[in-house]
């Protein structure tokens, strides 16, 4: 999908917050749904360079600009400076479906977005860094809210506040009936600071 580069489109403006900036020119169109904040969030991170999500968030074209006119009608199609086609490593990327289809599974059934927002966490997850990060979102928090928005039903499930990612394919374990964890509990577990540390 091209990106618009006429000069009407939404470019970052030099200041010392573009991302910032970006967000509250989205958050000026925003409609009142339920996730528009997040997406003006993450729109406004990638238009910066950042986050790992591939273009459009991950999305097919058309869901992409359908996502853009539903939730930030009027405003310009951000420009995202070029990056790289994302190199996933090849498990992941045969588990990313699974992961659509749990969270689908989980959608609090309030609106379209989130269909989307399977899509767009599922892929964040083929990344290496916080999944929060990856997303292209502010904080850890906005995650959390994210899923108990989206999700609640899922995101009541993690009860001890395990880190998102590896949340979600400890869901993806449970419900294929394999459990790779030895240790009797979390909380003797080894491993603990990986699944249940800080994420700042």
């Amino acid at each position: 999908m091209e990106w618009s580069s006429r000069p009407e489109s939404l470019t970052a403006p030099v200041n010392p917050d573009p991302r910032g900036e970006l967000y509250r020119i989205l958050m000026s169109h925003r409609c009142g749904l339920p996730n528009d904040d997040t997406l003006a969030r993450m729109l406004a991170t990638q238009a910066v360079g950042g986050g790992a999500l591939p273009m459009g968030l991950g999305l097919e074209p058309a869901d992409f600009d359908t996502l853009l006119a539903r939730h930030f009608p009027g405003a310009s199609r951000p420009i995202v400076p070029p990056r790289p086609a994302p190199r996933w490593d090849s498990r992941l990327v045969e588990e990313l479906g699974e992961l659509i289809s749990l969270l689908q599974l989980y959608r609090a059934g309030r609106d379209e977005s989130e269909r989307w927002l399977s899509v767009i966490v599922a892929t964040g997850c083929m990344s290496n860094d916080h999944l929060w990060e990856d997303l292209g979102l502010w904080s850890r928090r906005d995650l959390s809210e994210l899923m108990q928005r989206n999700f609640p039903t899922l995101a009541a499930k993690n009860d001890h506040d395990m880190k998102w990612k590896k949340f979600l394919y400890k869901q993806l374990c449970i419900q294929e009936g394999v459990y790779l964890c030895r240790a009797p509990s979390c909380a003797v577990c080894c491993d603990y600071s990986q699944c249940f540390g800080p994420e700042e």
